[in-house]
């Protein structure tokens, strides 16, 4: 299968990651899109997480119905940071056979020779990069000159055209905080189970 990889702490999940994935499961002809929960992010280790089963419950009421979504908890488990080069192995170990496509925005997308063995990442997805505001999209001999790769590993890389929704977690969680509204923002189901469970506040 050809599937799509979104990781993300998704929290909470909004319209703007839905649609990234629908536009990147359409362009990129994926047979599905696997969102994957980040257990322990590297980027975000000072920084306050819903706990991981709220998080997976909020996507799972944002994808219900869309047969070609699914959620992956490989991270949940899974000890130390939350590496993209060590969840994609270890799909490929688990999955073997499957082409793997790595959902990710521009702005990402520019931070990628600082992850965690870059080279592990490119070698087995494609990058699929969605355009975000303000942030150039590198060619992919640009990712691969940035990241200094040996002569074998190329650089496969796809731009998905998506609208431009300028929708954050972080805005929603502080919405939320204030006790302003979620609708619109985010699917109906999720709106109520934030209400519901008093998170953000």
């Amino acid at each position: 299968m050809r599937v799509g990889v979104f990781g993300g702490t998704f929290d909470p999940v909004h319209l703007g990651h839905l649609i990234v994935a629908e536009q990147a499961r359409e362009q990129a002809s994926l047979d599905q899109v696997w969102f994957l929960p980040s257990a322990r992010p590297p980027h975000k280790r000072e920084q306050p997480l819903t706990p991981y089963s709220q998080r997976a419950e909020m996507l799972a009421l944002a994808i219900a119905g869309h047969s070609a979504f699914r959620i992956d908890e490989i991270e949940r488990e899974r000890p130390g940071p939350s590496f993209t080069a060590d969840t994609l192995e270890e799909l490929d170990r688990t999955q073997p056979g499957n082409d793997w496509f790595l959902i990710a925005g521009s702005d990402t997308l520019a931070d990628l020779p600082t992850w965690h063995e870059p080279a592990r990442v490119v070698a087995r997805a494609t990058l699929l990069v969605v355009a975000r505001p303000g942030a150039k999209i590198p060619s992919a001999v640009e990712v691969r000159n940035a990241l200094h790769l040996p002569g074998p590993i190329a650089v496969r890389l796809q731009i998905i055209a998506s609208p431009l929704i300028e929708i954050s977690s972080r805005d929603l969680r502080r919405r939320a905080a204030e006790g302003r509204t979620l609708r619109y923002l985010t699917p109906r189901a999720v709106e109520c189970y934030v209400e519901g469970k008093g998170l953000y506040r």
